[in-house]
């Protein structure tokens, strides 16, 4: 087991890509924080997933975009299974507005749940893990961190940030032995994308674009997370790993 005795927070774990990292983990043997902000029973329903195989998850509820419910996260860590070890930062939000009908509350929503929030929980848990000898992060991005999306400009913007501070946390947290890295899913298909790919054209389109010539799914980016997460990587730090099929090569 790759990550035994390790203690992991995934944010927005509740479904989707951050569920299959929970999981992911806790295979591996790692505890594993799952944080939801709204989909309780989905949470509740990963950890006993989690414990039907041996694992150890408790589900704690906080929103990242509130800066006053970190503290939560890193004690529910602290106070369950003793330790802090691994953040994932995966939670975001997703929000189709056209550029000219862009609205001040999108803007701050969105960088607050993608990147304001990210930030500062990094932080809180950088100043935990500094007592356990080291961690890693690791922050779920996007291949729109170099790649605009159409009609989601305030979404792209907060995934470059990500990318620059996925680059920033890594040079200061370096000395430390706390690796930060990135993950930039492509086409994934999760509740956040699952109608736009549904669009009549709009899956053919998707695939046109990607060589491997499938959508990929939650799965596709459990091992690259398990990789970061793991001493297999510790000589690994400020990366980005594309997990996209090929897609950002068209």
């Amino acid at each position: 087991m790759r990550l035994k005795n390790q203690v992991a927070i995934v944010t927005g774990a509740g479904r989707g890509i951050g569920r299959a990292i929970a999981l992911g983990f806790a295979r591996e043997g790692a505890a594993v924080v799952v944080n939801y902000s709204r989909s309780a029973g989905m949470a509740e329903d990963a950890v006993r997933e989690i414990t039907s195989f041996g694992g150890r998850a408790v589900a704690v509820q906080a929103n990242v975009k509130e800066l006053a419910e970190h503290e939560r996260l890193v004690a529910a860590a602290l106070e369950h299974f003793g330790s802090l070890n691994i953040l994932v930062n995966n939670a975001g939000i997703e929000i189709h507005e056209p550029f000219l009908k862009a609205t001040v509350e999108t803007w701050e929503l969105t960088l607050g749940v993608n990147l304001k929030g990210p930030y500062f929980l990094s932080r809180k848990a950088a100043e935990v893990m500094l007592g356990f000898g080291g961690g890693k992060i690791i922050n779920i991005s996007s291949v729109h961190d170099v790649a605009p999306l159409r009609n989601r400009a305030i979404y792209s913007i907060t995934k470059g940030g990500m990318m620059m501070m996925t680059k920033s946390l890594a040079l200061e947290l370096g000395e430390h032995k706390i690796a930060v890295n990135s993950i930039s899913p492509g086409a994934i298909l999760t509740d956040m994308n699952r109608k736009s790919l549904s669009e009549p054209g709009n899956t053919e389109r998707v695939l046109n674009r990607i060589p491997w010539k499938r959508i990929g799914d939650s799965e596709d980016i459990v091992g690259a997370a398990v990789f970061l997460a793991s001493s297999e990587s510790d000589y690994v730090t400020g990366a980005t790993i594309y997990v996209d099929g090929g897609l950002l090569l068209t």
